[in-house]
């Protein structure tokens, strides 16, 4: 109430006097208040907070060596795009790969992965054998067709073109993390990942 008197005297410039009326009428106790006598009980406690429960990389080897990593995501890389991906999870790669109906894959090219409660994060990608994403060709065709219309004006030029591209169907059958994180290993291995 005090609040919304305010607010409509402060909207009229006229009503100044309004204003320092009303404070004039208000009165502000000097007396202690309930909150001044308040007396602490119990002795205020210091909590210990060891090394091991801020350690982030061994709560993530806990929570893997229990299994209770729970749901878990995962953001690839195939043919130059990134997909975020889960188990079950189907996804359209556009462009010309290798692999035939029902192949069965094994993704290594994982830039992040994670669940509710810890991500990994890759600098570019994670170590390789640390996440398995396993996945299945389901199908290969071709994209609808895309029209590509090309016009310079007033020179009498005009092209029109069909495209469509190889797309691949996958799926993801399963993503889990086959080995405990290590904080101090690094990707020794040269060989090139697809």
């Amino acid at each position: 109430m005090l609040l919304n008197r305010l607010v409509s005297i402060a909207r009229c410039q006229t009503n100044i006097n309004q204003l320092t009326g009303f404070f004039q009428k208000c009165k502000i106790s000097s007396t202690p208040t309930a909150l001044s006598k308040l007396e602490i009980s119990k002795p205020l406690q210091v909590v210990n907070l060891n090394n091991e429960n801020l350690d982030p990389v061994k709560n993530i080897n806990d929570k893997i060596k229990s299994d209770e990593v729970g749901r878990l995501f995962a953001v690839i890389q195939l043919l130059g795009k990134q997909f975020k991906v889960t188990a079950g999870d189907v996804i359209l790669v556009e462009g010309l790969w290798e692999p035939t109906n029902g192949d069965k894959l094994r993704l290594d090219k994982v830039l992040l992965a994670g669940s509710k409660d810890f991500s990994l994060i890759g600098r570019p990608i994670l170590p390789i054998g640390l996440i398995d994403v396993q996945a299945t060709i389901i199908e290969k065709s071709l994209s609808h067709t895309r029209t590509v219309f090309k016009k310079k004006r007033r020179k009498q030029y005009m092209r029109i073109n069909f495209a469509r591209m190889e797309t691949t169907q996958i799926r993801i059958n399963s993503i889990e993390i086959t080995n405990l994180v290590d904080k101090d290993k690094t990707i020794n291995d040269n060989r090139e990942i697809y």
